[in-house]
């Protein structure tokens, strides 16, 4: 028997649904340009700023966290006080422990 919700119920699933796929988007703009700016080995700060800053919105997911460390890892290497900004960030938004 199919499971019955209530309108506010399905409401939010739809949401939720919906921010999958946003965040599956996301991961596919976000991927290559993390890797362009690693590969490249990118000094412009603004830009892995910038990509950090978008990234963050999205860390919450396995994928979205891995492109967040790989860019964090990369950015280390720069700027370890920004970096150390971005991962108190990170721990802000999503870090539950």
């Amino acid at each position: 028997m199919p499971v019955s919700f209530d309108p506010p119920t399905k409401a939010i699933l739809h949401l939720a649904h919906e921010f999958k796929e946003l965040e599956q988007r996301a991961i596919m703009v976000y991927e290559p340009i993390v890797h362009a700016i690693v590969a490249s080995r990118s000094t412009d700060v603004r830009q892995i700023e910038q990509t950090l800053d978008g990234l963050l919105d999205f860390a919450g997911s396995d994928d979205g966290l891995r492109l967040f460390h790989s860019l964090c890892r990369y950015f280390w290497l720069i700027d370890q006080a920004a970096t150390a900004s971005y991962i108190q960030s990170y721990r802000n938004l999503w870090d539950n422990d």
